[in-house]
């Protein structure tokens, strides 16, 4: 395989491409969106892409994402709109406070004007089993590091993956479920907009993989889920490919072993092509 740097753009946690579109967001409610069509041309010199905007949302609403993982799904909130539902996951947010929303994904509505873009909270997606010490935590004396769990979409099959870091059993579990519609779930007081629980009985399948050193950004591609984690050196950033459909990882990739230290963040495919940034913003072509 090969990993080549090839561009730039502001540091952050995950984002996603549509179209021509390259989504950036960070942990507090600011979303960049360059121009992709600056990748399309490899060359040895490191191109700064073109920066559209640069908003904040979320500012009004009950909740602010994490942005750990972030994924367009399949459908439209309304005809005619220009990008299908964008899907983002609360993460770690709230780790201090009572209510540390775990489990829990934003839904939201993305629109343009000219060049300047918003999001909009439609929708919420709640994991209703995070309680679950023998399901999705671990059981152990000692509480997992992270029970927060990434949300990655597969767009052709329609289904909607989420994962979260196991210590006790220093595994990383899977769990597969119909995505849901914009119509379902019930109003929830406190949000303002549709929230759709997830139970035991929604489950389609689940399974584990080895231990993610902390998980980061994530995407799925042709029916695949890659998965970025890592810190530094010594919790090495690293890229996973996992088969939901074979129950297995497929593959791990240590980047510090290939030269790359910085936390890695931001993963998508453009083009068929998979792009990785790290968390200070230098973006790279991964050949597998």
């Amino acid at each position: 395989m090969k990993i080549q740097p090839i561009a730039s753009m502001t540091g952050g946690q995950d984002g996603a491409f549509w179209r021509d579109y390259l989504f950036r967001f960070n942990a507090k409610g600011t979303c960049w969106v360059y121009d992709a069509r600056g990748l399309d041309h490899v060359s040895e010199d490191i191109t700064s892409l073109a920066l559209i905007d640069t908003f904040q949302y979320g500012q009004n609403d009950p909740v602010i994402p994490h942005a750990n993982a972030v994924v367009f799904g399949t459908e439209y909130y309304a005809e005619g709109d220009e990008f299908p539902l964008l899907y983002s996951n609360v993460y770690n947010n709230y780790a201090k406070q009572e209510d540390r929303r775990e489990g829990l994904c934003c839904v939201y509505r993305v629109q343009r004007t000219g060049t300047a873009f918003s999001l909009t909270l439609v929708q919420l997606i709640r994991i209703g089993f995070v309680e679950n010490r023998a399901l999705w935590k671990s059981g152990g004396e000692t509480p997992d590091v992270r029970p927060y769990g990434n949300f990655v979409i597969d767009r052709e099959k329609d289904l909607l993956h989420a994962f979260t870091m196991r210590d006790t059993d220093h595994t990383t579990r899977y769990f597969t479920f119909r995505l849901p519609k914009l119509a379902d779930g019930v109003i929830d007081a406190a949000y303002g907009v549709n929230c759709v629980t997830l139970g035991e009985a929604d489950i389609l399948d689940y399974f584990d993989t080895d231990y993610h050193l902390y998980i980061q950004g994530a995407c799925c591609h042709a029916g695949k889920i890659y998965s970025s984690e890592g810190f530094n050196e010594k919790i090495p950033p690293s890229l996973r490919v996992i088969d939901p459909a074979g129950k297995r990882q497929l593959q791990q990739i240590n980047l510090v072993e290939l030269g790359y230290p910085v936390e890695a963040e931001w993963i998508d495919f453009h083009r068929d092509i998979c792009y990785y940034s790290d968390a200070k913003g230098k973006v790279f072509r991964v050949d597998f």
